[in-house]
């Protein structure tokens, strides 16, 4: 009887190791596959681009959908390709005037199930008038 159980219980293991996510981290840009400017809390100039790194492990020849919300609410999103596992990417939003408050940014799987997110604050620091 162990034997059955090991036998069985070893492929539900692999299963779960094996189970879709998403580390997502936001910063200002994307340099040899790496995040810079990592931050939660951004204070920038109106146009300003905040890039979501993503590296997606548990999904092969699939996609993903990265998707910016404002106050819970989706403002943003787009599917990218997910060719191999561990893989890394990333999305960016161009933040302007208004935009300022609580933001997220959510991976979604092709499924619906969410595989990670990242919060992250925007206050838009006005420009000099001239």
């Amino acid at each position: 009887m162990r034997r059955a159980f090991i036998l069985f219980a070893i492929p539900a293991l692999l299963c779960a190791q094996d189970a879709p996510k998403a580390d997502v981290k936001t910063g200002l840009a994307i340099e040899k596959y790496e995040l810079t400017g990592e931050s939660t809390d951004f204070k920038i100039a109106p146009d300003t681009k905040i890039q979501a790194w993503i590296r997606v492990s548990g999904i092969t020849d699939g996609g993903v959908t990265v998707v910016f919300l404002k106050d819970g609410q989706e403002k943003s999103k787009v599917d990218l390709k997910v060719p191999h596992s561990p893989y890394r990417t990333h999305a960016y939003r161009t933040f302007r005037k208004g935009d300022d408050g609580a933001w997220t940014v959510k991976v979604v799987g092709a499924d619906g199930m969410a595989l990670g997110s990242a919060d992250f604050k925007v206050t838009i620091e006005a420009g000099d008038a001239k």
